[in-house]
């Protein structure tokens, strides 16, 4: 069962569970986080607990991205695998999801 837990500030930080965001839990990811993209302009994504992304997970996440677009929000992420970190930039996810380290620097970047 996954999973998200989230923060309130004026930014909303949401860990994913691992180890995986795939074809088995997608749609069950974008369900439970849908609260949070409806109230909120700002998401984080903490995947520091992800291992393994595919093409399923990937669109999740760009789902997310436009919904939060749609209303002039944003979303970054940080505490990617080296692995998923690789697929990001293999697919080009690097360009149209800003990844960080740390949360710390996801934050401060919505503050810039």
């Amino acid at each position: 069962m996954m999973q998200v837990t989230h923060e309130m500030m004026d930014v909303v930080v949401m860990e994913i569970p691992g180890p995986s965001l795939d074809a088995s839990n997608s749609k069950k990811f974008k369900n439970e986080i849908a609260p949070a993209v409806q109230s909120s302009t700002r998401v984080i994504f903490d995947m520091s607990r992800v291992q393994f992304v595919d093409s399923a997970g990937l669109g999740a996440i760009l789902s997310c991205l436009r919904q939060l677009n749609a209303k002039g929000g944003d979303m970054k992420v940080f505490g990617l695998s080296k692995a998923v970190r690789a697929l990001f930039e293999l697919v080009r996810m690097h360009k149209v999801v800003e990844i960080h380290n740390t949360k710390e620097e996801a934050l401060s970047a919505f503050a810039a």
